[in-house]
C-alpha cells in the first residue's frame, strides 16, 4: 500500500540513499558529491525548523522518494514563496509517486502558509519532473541556459511557477515562521 507521510529520522538513510544515486548519476541536482547521513539530516531539521514539509512516499514501510520545500530566499521579502524538491527511487520512476508527493507537497505548504511554489528544476532534459510539475499546474516561467556543468556538458535549468492557496490575490494575513 503507497502511504504519503512526514519524514522521521529514521527516514534519513533513505533519503541518502535515493539522494545519493540522482547526485552519482542524474542531472536533476547539480551536487557532484553525495552528501553524507550527517548532511541530509541537517538539512531536513533545516526545513522543519521552518515548519516546512519535509515527506517520504512508502510502500509496505519502504521509502521510495522524499520532497520538501524550502524558502526561495531567504530576504523576507521571499517569505511567500518556496521551492520544491522530489526525488525517487531508481525504482519508482513511472509510477505516479511523484504527482502524488506533489500534490500533498502543495496541500502542505499552502498550510504553512506558501502563497507561490517554484521549480527549479536541473536539465531542460528532466523530463520526468518537467511533466509532473506541468500535470500539477505548474508554468514555465522560463530557461537558464547553461549554467550547470556536471558529466562534462553544460545544463540548463527549467524554471515553473505555481500559484497555491489564494497566490497572489490577496495581501497575506499573517507572516510564516
Amino acid at each position: 500500500m503507497i502511504k504519503i507521510r512526514p519524514s522521521l529520522d529514521a527516514d534519513v538513510s533513505a533519503i541518502t540513499a535515493i539522494y545519493a544515486h540522482h547526485v552519482l548519476h542524474g542531472t536533476g541536482t547539480f551536487e557532484i558529491a553525495p552528501p553524507t547521513e550527517q548532511d541530509m539530516a541537517t538539512r531536513r531539521s533545516d526545513v522543519l525548523s521552518k515548519d516546512l514539509p519535509y515527506l517520504v512516499v512508502e510502500e509496505d514501510g519502504k521509502v521510495l522518494g522524499f520532497a520538501y520545500c524550502n524558502w526561495f530566499k531567504p530576504r523576507p521579502a521571499y517569505r511567500f514563496s518556496a521551492e520544491d524538491s522530489i526525488y525517487l527511487a531508481p525504482d519508482a520512476h513511472g509510477k505516479g509517486l511523484g504527482k502524488l508527493l506533489l500534490i500533498e507537497l502543495m496541500t502542505q505548504a499552502e498550510r504553512a502558509g506558501v502563497r507561490k511554489l517554484i521549480a527549479v528544476i536541473g536539465d531542460s532534459a528532466n523530463l520526468g519532473s518537467v511533466g509532473v510539475h506541468r500535470s500539477c499546474g505548474f508554468q514555465h516561467v522560463g530557461v537558464l541556459g547553461a549554467c550547470g556543468w556536471k558529466f562534462e556538458r553544460w545544463l540548463d535549468v527549467v524554471l515553473m511557477e505555481r500559484a497555491i492557496g489564494l497566490g497572489s490575490t490577496t495581501a497575506p494575513v499573517s507572516t510564516p515562521a
